[in-house]
């Protein structure tokens, strides 16, 4: 069996050195972490034990907190295979008749880009080996 007194005494010292173990307790400490997590990251091997304690704090902190509702909201509500496309279109600085072998005319692509239509199966398999990227990424 461990020993819970030093368990206890070790949890008591975490809580000292890093308030936020148990949760985020406002928008300050939140921006305080981020600026923290910041720096640690630009050594991440170093700093992993800390980054593996801190990330899923900040992580609740962001599902859970008023000031993101909106924002995860939308998130929520993403489009995984239209959002995509449009990742596609900015990268390889494409237009809508650009896609005339995988999806047909910049008509059509426009619909789908608008929520208008949805991407087919068979779109999806064209975007995808013509992009080299896992069809997942359409469907989400």
């Amino acid at each position: 069996m461990l020993d819970i007194s030093a368990l206890d005494k070790a949890v008591s010292k975490a809580q000292d050195v890093m308030p936020w173990i148990t949760g985020i307790s406002s928008p300050e400490q939140y921006q305080e972490l981020i600026v923290t997590m910041e720096v640690l990251i630009e050594d991440y091997d170093a700093h992993q034990p800390v980054i593996d304690l801190m990330f899923p704090v900040i992580e609740r902190y962001e599902e859970e907190a008023e000031q993101f509702s909106e924002f995860n909201q939308a998130i929520d509500n993403l489009e995984p295979g239209i959002d995509m496309l449009r990742v596609i279109i900015d990268q390889h600085q494409l237009t809508l008749s650009d896609f005339k072998e995988e999806i047909g005319a910049k008509s059509t692509v426009s619909m789908i880009l608008s929520g208008k239509r949805s991407l087919t199966l068979n779109h999806i398999k064209a975007l995808s080996a013509r992009f080299g990227v896992p069809a997942s990424l359409f469907i989400g």
